[in-house]
């Protein structure tokens, strides 16, 4: 099966394998009952496949599990309550106290500020490497610590891009795991696995749900690491998925194939679009050509995506009046939604780094970081126009 033909039906082609109604049922349930004692003693030995409390497994949560796996072409899936839980689940089963941890940079604030502290206080050294000349800096930093590399590409927010095949046969080198967050990619348009990728996180909250009413975190990866997360992450640290956010992420994937269509497509256009105004300084998006990282995104990537940067002239106080001028457009940190979704990195979505982490990651005053939703196009590219406009009117570019 294509891509849109798995997102639509999953394995199951005649709905749901206990009732075979055509849209997976809400299991809303906590527990599950055995037809008899020696039932009990074998499903929880794992004698015998069976769910019997919702933090240990869901019939709901478990047709997301495998309809994702599917379609990231990997052997199993993990899903938990958030993008966090998802991250901080593999970073806490891989890694314990003397390992070592090497991250792109910039990474999303949350994923920063949990690997700049909190696992600092576990005993775990984490190192950064600049996305934008990543595989120099990873060669310097790996050692026979390195347990795992984490990367988002494109990044978030900067959008640059990572070799993931080169980045895997450094990792493997040493040892190391080599995890990829996908949530700006999706499967859709980059398949980590398939370029030597261990594990692949998705923040589902944002193009998998695709209409910004639930949360989730999935993770995906071999079988046998799936089920030691899921002992760390859902029995012991207890973030499970709720049947209900199963279920809406569930619903999301089967219009996923037609939104990412028109999400690159828009992409594409805006960036062109902005590429060139005057009131920009450059644009960062796969598709472009004039993207440093253009041959890799060609070499691994089937269609550019939703997500942008761009540098306004005017710094942070262009940013504020851009936000301030948009009407279509919506001034929100998340991203993959149908709407399109506008905000400034410095002052929101990493707020968490400092003027320092700002300036060494590329995250500058003037950045905006922007995913373009599924409207027509020329109404996202009016509304940019005529608050593009104001923000000219209104600050004297930078020169």
């Amino acid at each position: 099966m294509k891509e849109n033909t798995k997102a639509v039906h999953g394995k199951n082609i005649l709905g749901d394998i206990y009732t075979r109604s055509l849209a997976v049922p809400i299991y809303q349930t906590a527990l599950f009952t055995f037809a008899s004692a020696e039932e009990g003693a074998q499903i929880f030995s794992g004698e015998k496949e069976g769910f019997f409390y919702t933090r240990l497994g869901n019939p709901t949560i478990r047709a997301l599990e495998e309809k994702i796996a599917l379609l990231e072409e990997g052997e199993d899936c993990c899903a938990l309550a958030s993008g966090m839980a998802a991250i901080a689940g593999t970073l806490f089963t891989l890694a314990q106290k003397g390992d070592e941890i090497i991250a792109s940079y910039p990474i999303y604030g949350c994923t920063y500020s949990l690997l700049n502290a909190l696992l600092a206080k576990l005993g775990i050294k984490v190192f950064f490497a600049k996305a934008n000349n990543f595989l120099y800096e990873l060669k310097k930093l790996l050692s026979p610590k390195t347990r795992c590399i984490l990367v988002e590409t494109p990044t978030n927010p900067t959008c640059e891009v990572i070799d993931l095949k080169a980045t895997a046969h450094l990792a493997h080198q040493v040892g190391a795991s080599l995890i990829v967050d996908n949530t700006f990619a999706t499967f859709y348009n980059q398949k980590p696995l398939k370029l030597g990728a261990d594990i692949v996180i998705h923040s589902a909250t944002k193009f998998i749900s695709g209409h910004a009413d639930t949360l989730g975190g999935l993770v995906i990866g071999k079988k046998e690491f799936v089920k030691e997360l899921k002992e760390v992450a859902c029995r012991l640290l207890g973030g499970v998925q709720s049947p209900f956010n199963a279920w809406l992420l569930l619903r999301g994937l089967k219009t996923m194939g037609v939104r990412m269509e028109r999400h690159n497509e828009n992409g594409m256009r805006v960036a062109r679009f902005l590429a060139q105004r005057k009131e920009v300084s450059y644009v960062s998006y796969p598709g472009l050509p004039s993207h440093p990282q253009y041959a890799i995104a060609q070499k691994q990537m089937t269609g550019p995506g939703s997500m942008l940067a761009f540098e306004l002239k005017g710094g942070r106080e262009a940013g504020r009046i851009l936000m301030n001028s948009i009407k279509l457009c919506l001034c929100a940190v998340s991203l993959g939604d149908t709407a399109t979704l506008i905000e400034h990195p410095a002052s929101m979505s990493h707020s968490s780094y400092s003027q320092e982490d700002l300036k060494k990651s590329g995250i500058s005053e003037g950045l905006v970081r922007m995913s373009v939703g599924i409207e027509d196009h020329r109404d996202i590219i009016d509304d940019l126009k005529q608050a593009l406009q104001k923000t000219a009117a209104k600050i004297k570019p930078n020169r």
